[in-house]
């Protein structure tokens, strides 16, 4: 079990390096191409938009395909295919010409994040679940860290150009490892695939089902103090005079949240139940930020981000451990794609409120993010079903 375990985890990493670096590869490929800083906001925002918007249709897709191993080898390979055409056709083509191509590149995305994740459930017996979605958020952690690194290095040493063709080669060989997981073959769906289909009975489910809800609603409020936490890190590192501060403080934090994953993986929370889990890492992620204007330099900011990113990994093995509980197989991985899609639309919310709210300062802004977390725990605890024993009925 645990070697196709392995085979999954190679698949997640190379397609979540792709997915990451991609951002950062594209950035570099459209200012050296083109000179433009509108360009590129725009290429990055063509690809990461329909991260959101393609995440429920492809949900459903990948949950009505009898043979999903070839639907999903299939869509990586598509997946990096796009980001190998932008990187060849930026400067060459008309902008719209390569801003589509983002875009119907940027469809497959939800795939390798949540729709990935949700292959768990029947690659792992359910007492081995736990400690696989633990490890399955490191691959998510690790690509935070190597993605944009390894593009900007590659940028730097080869060009943006073939750099983005590298990063577009670890989608295409993601899918390539994808034909070596062996999936059991679905009986064939029924019905039409209409607007309830897409999205809407995976919503459904989400609201129908308490602890769905409350971990949906807690997590996604939470994405927006983790969306305005690059804006904490950028006032920080002026405050402290040191350029690089920025992306120390952010790698600080996503190597945290790796090291939270490896102990969690090592020794799941299980009698807490993954619903309390969440919310209590939640809580336990925003305490260390709220102390960051008492923090005097740069060497106690990386401690703080890091104690703080150390929560975020066994929050989202949690996270993804109730969700398989309660998730019916028909829309099981519409409500990953969908619960992704939320928490990046909450994040760039975050980011735009950050930028709003920057004028106040690190100090009030980290004690801001801190705050909304905290209520988002709080939130989230309301919603929950009393505790109650496994198999009771957790619908309202």
């Amino acid at each position: 079990m645990w070697r196709i375990v392995w085979r999954y985890l190679a698949v997640a990493v190379l397609a979540r390096l792709a997915d990451e670096g991609a951002r950062v590869a594209l950035l570099l490929l459209a200012l050296a191409v083109t000179g433009s800083t509108v360009f590129g906001g725009l290429l990055v925002a063509a690809f990461m938009v329909p991260h959101v918007l393609a995440a429920p249709v492809v949900g459903a897709l990948a949950d009505r395909v009898r043979r999903r191993t070839p639907t999903y080898a299939a869509f990586l390979t598509a997946y990096g295919t796009a980001i190998a055409a932008c990187a060849v056709s930026a400067g060459r083509l008309p902008a719209p010409a390569v801003l589509a191509v983002a875009v119907a590149g940027g469809c497959f995305a939800p795939l390798a994040t949540g729709g990935l994740s949700s292959l768990l459930r029947d690659l792992v017996p359910a007492d081995d679940r736990d400690r696989a979605y633990a490890l399955d958020v490191m691959t998510y952690n690790t690509a935070g860290v190597c993605g944009p690194a390894v593009a900007a290095l590659l940028s730097a040493a080869l060009g943006p150009r073939p750099a983005t063709v590298v990063i577009a080669a670890c989608a295409l060989v993601a899918g390539l490892c994808m034909a070596s997981l062996s999936l059991p073959d679905r009986p064939p769906a029924t019905g039409a695939l209409n607007i309830r289909a897409i999205g809407g009975d995976a919503l459904a489910t989400i609201w129908r089902t308490r602890s769905l809800r409350a971990v949906t609603v807690a997590t996604s409020l939470a994405a927006v103090s983790a969306g305005a936490t690059p804006m904490v890190a950028a006032l920080l590192a002026a405050r402290y005079h040191a350029s690089y501060a920025t992306g120390a403080l952010l790698s600080a934090m996503a190597v945290g949240g790796l090291l939270g994953s490896l102990a969690y993986a090592r020794r799941p929370v299980q009698w807490l139940g993954p619903e309390r889990v969440v919310m209590t890492c939640i809580a336990a992620s925003a305490a260390p930020l709220a102390v960051l204007p008492l923090v005097p330099g740069v060497g106690a900011g990386l401690l703080v981000f890091a104690v703080s990113g150390f929560f975020l990994g066994p929050q989202a093995a949690a996270l993804f451990a109730s969700r398989d509980r309660h998730t019916p197989a028909v829309v099981h991985t519409q409500v990953f794609t969908l619960g992704a899609g939320l928490k990046i639309t909450a994040a760039a919310a975050g980011a735009a409120l950050a930028g709003a709210g920057a004028a106040f300062g690190a100090d009030r802004l980290s004690v801001a993010v801190a705050g909304f977390a905290a209520a988002a725990a709080g939130i989230g605890m309301a919603f929950l079903p009393a505790r109650h024993t496994a198999g009771a009925p957790d619908d309202i």
